[in-house]
């Protein structure tokens, strides 16, 4: 029998406001939806550092550190945020998050959901995410950011920007060259998508949903195997 696994990237906008504060009503919605859910063999939940994690990393680069210690951080702060899930899955959750693939491996084997942070340097968590998938074979990977998935131009600052529905790997790789900072690959700067995350995902030629996981109406369709979700499928 094929297992069918799934990975859930969730970003670190969607645990905390603007202000810091926990969003303590989506995190609740969304272990309960994730608590609902016993057709899957393997849940792998990812979280990112969001604001928190941007904090941390803009006060020791000022310090001095370089950006292999600001990466660092990142990752223990990710897998701080990994706790909050943790704790609100209570049982339905493995109780300890994993910290590499190999402890990963083990952690599936109790059946139960697993929720990990950042993995290692110069790696955004939407990469750990697809590099899960990739391991586990899993045929769902979704990402849940605060957008409606990829957009011809940033959304946050253009009314006009228009949702792009389909798009094929080597589109991707042209939005990034074009669209997005030099320095997304400096620790912090992660956007919804980076470079290193898809040449993984041009490897392992998985499709990728990316959703605005602000409300979960969105993530129930999929999870419900509706075909008329809003978002932005990435595949080859």
């Amino acid at each position: 029998m094929i297992k069918k696994n799934i990975v859930i990237k969730i970003g670190g906008s969607l645990l905390f406001t603007e202000e810091r504060e926990i969003r303590s009503k989506f995190i609740s919605e969304f272990c309960n939806l994730i608590k609902d859910k016993n057709n899957f063999d393997v849940i792998v939940i990812v979280c990112g550092g969001g604001i928190l994690a941007r904090d941390y990393i803009n006060f020791v680069r000022k310090v001095g550190k370089n950006e292999a210690f600001c990466d660092i951080i990142g990752i223990k702060i990710s897998q701080i945020n990994s706790q909050i899930i943790l704790a609100c899955l209570n049982d339905y959750a493995y109780p300890k998050v994993p910290k590499s693939l190999e402890e990963l491996s083990i952690a599936t084997l109790f059946k139960k959901v697993v929720v990990i942070g950042g993995l290692q340097p110069a790696q955004s968590t939407t990469s750990v995410a697809i590099e899960v998938a990739e391991y586990l074979n899993a045929k769902n990977l979704v990402i849940l950011t605060d957008v409606a998935g990829i957009y011809d131009k940033d959304p946050k600052k253009y009314k006009d920007a228009s949702l792009i529905k389909n798009v094929s790997y080597d589109k991707m790789q042209e939005i990034l060259l074009t669209s997005f900072s030099k320095n997304q690959a400096a620790a912090g700067e992660y956007r919804i998508f980076d470079i290193v995350s898809l040449q993984i995902l041009k490897r392992s030629n998985i499709d990728v949903v990316i959703m605005n996981g602000t409300d979960l109406t969105e993530l129930k369709k999929y999870l419900n195997g509706q075909k008329d979700f809003n978002g932005t499928i990435i595949s080859k």
